[in-house]
């Protein structure tokens, strides 16, 4: 059977920044014997990710020898700039540009943010490339069927090789660096955007009550626009507050597209 990893076509690897597309990174390296002169691997910097997941963004790079092109939205043509590490978005710069651009916020409704955000500021990175037609490949698992049913145009190896979670975990627990935020009850809770909307209110609000600061910038985008990112829940300045009280919060996550 042929390996799911060979890579023959033009291909972008999208890194999320997650141990999942990093180990699909991983494999693709393994089976081609490096990175193939057909593939390219993009991180899409929202700047509201959180620095430890830039900084294993890096690290796969130095470690494994594979460059990564670091990618960043931008209101104004090309919309896309290409930046490093040491100059990546840190304070959510550009996420609330799309923000003031689009005038109102993404919500479970209309998640323009991932498709902005990285979907497009990839491939108007690789246009300025001048590779036009290519497959993209995500960190989607064999145990996320219900992800992987919806991405029929995309190139999923891990779930044709039947990689599951545990796979994944067994792989970091025995690699010699790894990615420096909490795993727990199946998931990253500061994975992608740290406060992003899709995740449970009750995960919000752990994430808010353990660093306060982290619902400023998202309160702030409430201010800006002059509505909140939800209406099915209180606003982040309301969560903001609300800290230290008790207060029952369900987790109501929603798939977030933006992989692992």
């Amino acid at each position: 059977m042929r390996n799911p990893f060979v890579i023959d076509e033009p291909t972008v690897i999208s890194f999320s920044g997650g141990r999942t597309s990093a180990y699909l990174l991983w494999r693709v390296l393994q089976a081609n014997d490096g990175l193939p002169d057909e593939a390219i691997v993009c991180f899409a910097n929202t700047g509201k990710e959180e620095e430890a997941t830039l900084e294993f963004v890096r690290d796969c790079s130095v470690n494994w020898n594979v460059p990564i092109h670091w990618v960043e939205y931008r209101a104004d043509d090309p919309k896309f700039a290409e930046v490093t590490f040491e100059t990546a978005s840190r304070n959510g710069e550009p996420f609330e540009q799309l923000i003031i651009k689009k005038k109102y916020l993404p919500n479970p409704v209309a998640r323009f943010c991932t498709s902005e955000l990285k979907v497009l500021a990839i491939d108007r990175f690789l246009k300025s490339k001048g590779i036009k037609s290519y497959s993209t490949a995500i960190g989607i698992r064999a145990d996320e069927q219900r992800r992987a049913a919806k991405m029929t145009d995309k190139f999923i190896p891990l779930v044709r090789a039947g990689i599951t979670q545990t796979d994944v975990q067994n792989f970091w627990r025995n690699n010699t660096f790894d990615l420096k935020l909490r795993f727990g009850n199946g998931i990253t809770p500061l994975g992608n955007c740290d406060l992003c909307f899709l995740k449970g209110q009750g995960q919000i609000m752990s994430l808010v009550s353990d660093k306060p600061d982290r619902a400023i910038w998202w309160a702030k985008m409430e201010e800006v626009v002059g509505a909140t990112w939800r209406k099915d829940r209180p606003s982040y300045a309301e969560m903001h507050k609300y800290i230290g009280q008790q207060i029952d919060m369900l987790d109501d996550s929603i798939d977030c597209f933006c992989g692992d």
